[in-house]
């Protein structure tokens, strides 16, 4: 079975601050100012450390959002990580890049372009995206993707057999430490996990990084159940909010002993530029 493709419209965002104060307060108790939540964010890249702003869930790049909620949510839920974006108006018309990723807060797709057209880009401009991979099945192996165009599989750590799935990832994150997103539906919320530069085997995480989030099912709304094990993408950088953090998109859920992942702290892994650009390459346009 084939999946087909879809034209999406999204509206560049522009960020929103609700009520009449700037501040949000963190987990300590004091307040802070988001920057960075939302809109176009500029110097924030694929490979920077998820810990590395003084920002609010900074994602790398541009959120599109749409005027519509029915077409924000379809927007959101069918949009994949690796699916191709151009930029219909404004300044930066002509621009191409990729989704990156997805948040909630009733749905936004992140979108990577380059730094000097994100710097041209306003909000309000229209970006087309061309939709596919939501609904894709891997052959024999036993459990579900999502949120992911297939054809940047072959880019990432990951070997697809009869017996599942083995993925390289950057570190192992437990159910408990799963904040905002848990209840929601994955293919339209990203999951938030309570970790620092402290928590041991996370500190050096990085935006495109993959993780296991082990006894978390994604395949409705997100939850803890035992003997599940969920991959995910990471998708925007640390928050000081309480039950807040860095953004974990799900892309691979299924049984534990289904998807069997390896940790490598060390290695430079998951998504970048350079596999977006190979993918881009080997497709026909």
């Amino acid at each position: 079975m084939t999946s087909v493709a879809m034209n999406l419209l999204g509206v560049v965002e522009h960020p929103g601050i609700s009520g009449g104060s700037p501040y949000r307060v963190d987990a300590d108790g004091r307040p802070y100012v988001p920057v960075g939540d939302g809109g176009i964010v500029l110097g924030v890249r694929l490979g920077d450390s998820a810990y590395g702003f003084e920002a609010d869930h900074a994602a790398p790049g541009a959120c599109l959002v749409h005027p519509d909620p029915a077409a924000r949510h379809a927007l959101t839920a069918y949009a994949c990580v690796g699916n191709e974006v151009i930029v219909r108006t404004g300044a930066a018309a002509g621009a191409r890049g990729w989704v990156t990723g997805k948040r909630g807060e009733a749905g936004r797709v992140i979108v990577l372009l380059g730094q000097d057209d994100l710097a041209r880009l306003r909000p309000g401009d229209q970006v087309s995206v061309r939709a596919s991979g939501q609904g894709a099945r891997l052959p024999g192996a036993g459990v579900e993707l999502l949120n992911l165009d297939p054809e940047l599989l072959p880019y990432l750590p990951v070997t697809v057999d009869a017996d599942g799935v083995e993925v390289t990832v950057r570190g192992v994150i437990p159910s408990r430490l799963a904040g905002n997103g848990l209840g929601r539906p994955a293919h339209m919320w990203d999951l938030d996990v309570q970790t620092g530069p402290d928590t041991p085997g996370l500190a050096g995480l990085r935006l495109g990084d993959l993780v296991s989030l082990d006894d978390v099912d994604v395949r409705y709304n997100m939850g803890y159940r035992r003997g599940r094990r969920t991959v995910g993408l990471v998708v925007h950088g640390d928050s000081p909010q309480p039950g807040h953090g860095p953004g974990v998109m799900p892309f691979i859920t299924g049984p534990a002993e289904r998807v069997r992942v390896t940790a490598s702290p060390r290695d430079g892994l998951g998504l970048t530029e350079g596999a977006l650009r190979r993918m881009r390459g080997a497709r026909p346009r």
